[in-house]
C-alpha cells in the first residue's frame, strides 16, 4: 500500500488527510524503522506493509464508531503506538494516554509526539493491573482501545476498568473471533461491560481478516477487579 492508496482508502470512509497528517504519517514511518534498530518495536518495516498493516489497520475502529464525538482515550498496551498514534493523527482533538510495561517504549512514544508536533499524548509506564486501580486512571476515559495484546477475557480485565460507565471498549482483533468471544462472555459481565457490535472485515491486499469488538461499559467495575498482576493471565475469568 502506497501513502497515496493509504490516503485513498481512508478518504473512501470519510477520513481526509491534510498535507499535514500526511507528512506526519510520514515522520511517524520513518521514527520507528529507525527506533526499531534499537528495540523491538515491530518486525514489519517495508513502508507499504507499515501503512497498510499498522497504520491503515489502527484507524479502522473509526470506520464503525465515533471518535469524533469522544474526548478522552487510553490505549493499553500501547507497544510501538498501535492503534494510539495513528488515530491520534487523525483525530487530532484526542487526549490520547497510553499505558505500557516497557519503559523504553515511553521514551520512544514521547520522542514521536514531540517530533510530530502531536499534543496531549501521554505516556505512562506500568501494567494495566496496577494502573487500573489507580484513582488517576480507574474508570476516566471515554474510550479504551488495544490491539492484539491478549485473548478478549484477559483483555477485558486489562481494559474496561479503565472506561467510564456510558463510555466504551475497542479491542482489535484478528480472525476467529467467535470462539474468543464466547470465552469471554463472562468476564464481559463481571468487569461492568456489554458488547455492542462486531464489525468483521480483510485488510487490503490479502493482509488477512481483522475483527473490532464494540463494547460499552454499562456499570462500575467490580473494586476487585483488575487483579493483582499476573493473576489475571494465571487465572483468567471463565
Amino acid at each position: 500500500m502506497t501513502r497515496e492508496e493509504f490516503a485513498k482508502a481512508l478518504y473512501a470512509k470519510g477520513i481526509e488527510l491534510s498535507a499535514q497528517q500526511m507528512e506526519q504519517f510520514d515522520l511517524y514511518f520513518r521514527l520507528v524503522v529507525e527506533w526499531n534498530e534499537k528495540m523491538n518495536l515491530t518486525g514489519i518495516t517495508e513502508e507499504g506493509q507499515v501503512y497498510n498493516k499498522h497504520f491503515y489497520d489502527s484507524i479502522t475502529p473509526a470506520f464503525y464508531f465515533p471518535f469524533d464525538q469522544v474526548e478522552s482515550a487510553v490505549d493499553i498496551g500501547g507497544g510501538a503506538g498501535f492503534p494510539s498514534i495513528p488515530l491520534k493523527i487523525c483525530f487530532p482533538h484526542l487526549k490520547m494516554t497510553i499505558i505500557d510495561s516497557l519503559n523504553k517504549r515511553m521514551s520512544f512514544l514521547q520522542h514521536v509526539a514531540n517530533e510530530c508536533g502531536l499534543e496531549h499524548v501521554y505516556p505512562v509506564h506500568g501494567r494495566a493491573e496496577d494502573r487500573g486501580q489507580e484513582p488517576a486512571f480507574r474508570e476516566a476515559f471515554q474510550l479504551v482501545v488495544a490491539r492484539a495484546v491478549a485473548r478478549l477475557n484477559l483483555l477485558s480485565e486489562f481494559c474496561l476498568p479503565f472506561a467510564q460507565v456510558g463510555g466504551h471498549f475497542i479491542a482489535l482483533k484478528g480472525s476467529e473471533i467467535t470462539p474468543e468471544l464466547n470465552e469471554a462472555k463472562k468476564a464481559i459481565k463481571t468487569l461492568g461491560g456489554k458488547t455492542r457490535k462486531v464489525e468483521s472485515f480483510h485488510l487490503m491486499e490479502d493482509a488477512g481478516e481483522r475483527n473490532i469488538v464494540i463494547m460499552e461499559k454499562v456499570e462500575h467495575t467490580p473494586k476487585n477487579y483488575p487483579r493483582k498482576a499476573g493473576i489475571p493471565a494465571k487465572k483468567p475469568i471463565i
